[in-house]
C-alpha cells in the first residue's frame, strides 16, 4: 500500500493583509475543530511576517482560548527580552490583546546550552502528547527564508536528516543568532496541518523555486502525512508560478 500524501492547498489572495486575514481565518476554523474534537488545540508558532500576521489577526477571532497550547516551531536561544526571542513578540501580542495566559505558552529555556535546551524542550512538549511516537500538532504556522529553510532547519544541515527525535539543537545557525532549537522534520510531518503563509516580490523567487520546480529544499520536504499542507500568498509573492 502506498504511503499517505499530504493534502496541498494553495490560496491565492490579493495582498498582505488579506494574506493574514485568510491566515487567521483558517487558524480560528481549526481552532474551534480541534477544541469541540478532542477539548484542546495546540498550535506551533514561528517569527518573522508570521508573527506580524498572527498578532495582527488573532485578536479578532472568535474561540475558547483556554483550551489553547502554544508551542514554537524553533526559537532563538536568547534572552525572553532580547529583540530576537520569538516567545517575546508572541507574548507582546497576544498575552493582553487576547485572553491567552503566559502558562499556555510552551518555551525553550534559553538559560540551558543548546543542547540541553532542546533536551528539555523535546521533554516539555512529549509531556503534552504522552506515549505517541510523534508528536500531533493541529498546527504548525511556518516560514520561508530566502534560502528555502523553515523552522531551524537549514539547506544541507545535518538537523535536516534526523529521524529520531523530535526536537534538535542548532549551533550553528547560518543566519544569526547561531544557537537554536527547532522540531524536526518527522515532528513537523506528523501534524493535521502546516501552513506557510506569505506576501510580496521578495517571496516570489523562493515560491517558485519551490512550489513551481520543486527544488529539493527544506520547505519542500514539509509534507503533513496524511495531513494538509496550505500555502497562502498573495499575488506578487505567487506572481512566478
Amino acid at each position: 500500500m502506498a504511503p499517505p500524501v499530504s493534502k496541498v492547498v494553495r490560496k491565492i489572495v490579493k495582498n498582505e493583509e488579506e494574506v493574514a486575514k485568510e491566515l487567521c481565518t483558517l487558524i480560528e476554523k481549526l481552532s474551534n475543530e480541534a477544541i469541540s474534537a478532542r477539548g484542546q488545540f495546540s498550535i506551533g508558532l514561528s517569527g518573522g511576517s508570521m508573527a506580524k500576521f498572527v498578532c495582527g489577526g488573532l485578536p479578532g477571532i472568535t474561540t475558547t482560548w483556554a483550551k489553547w497550547k502554544l508551542f514554537f516551531c524553533d526559537e532563538r536561544l536568547v534572552s525572553f527580552t532580547d529583540p530576537e526571542s520569538t516567545y517575546k513578540i508572541y507574548r507582546a501580542g497576544l498575552v493582553g490583546p487576547t485572553p491567552l495566559t503566559e502558562d499556555q505558552f510552551v518555551i525553550v529555556n534559553p538559560d540551558l546550552e543548546v543542547k540541553a535546551a532542546a533536551e528539555d524542550y523535546e521533554k516539555k512538549v512529549q509531556a503534552i502528547f504522552p506515549n505517541k511516537e510523534w508528536p500531533c500538532f493541529d498546527l504548525l504556522l511556518l516560514g520561508m527564508g530566502p534560502d528555502g529553510h523553515t523552522a531551524s532547519l537549514f539547506p544541507g544541515h545535518v538537523a535536516l536528516d534526523e529521524n529520531k527525535a523530535w526536537v534538535v539543537g542548532v549551533s550553528d545557525s547560518p543566519k544569526p543568532p547561531p544557537c537554536r532549537v527547532t522540531l524536526t522534520l518527522p515532528a513537523i510531518n506528523h501534524s493535521a496541518c502546516c501552513v506557510f503563509a506569505m506576501a510580496g516580490q521578495g517571496k516570489a523567487d523562493m515560491v517558485k523555486r519551490v512550489l513551481g520546480d520543486g527544488e529539493d529544499l527544506p520547505c519542500s520536504r514539509v509534507k503533513p502525512s496524511p495531513g494538509q499542507l496550505v500555502w497562502i500568498l498573495d499575488e506578487a509573492a505567487a506572481a512566478k508560478l
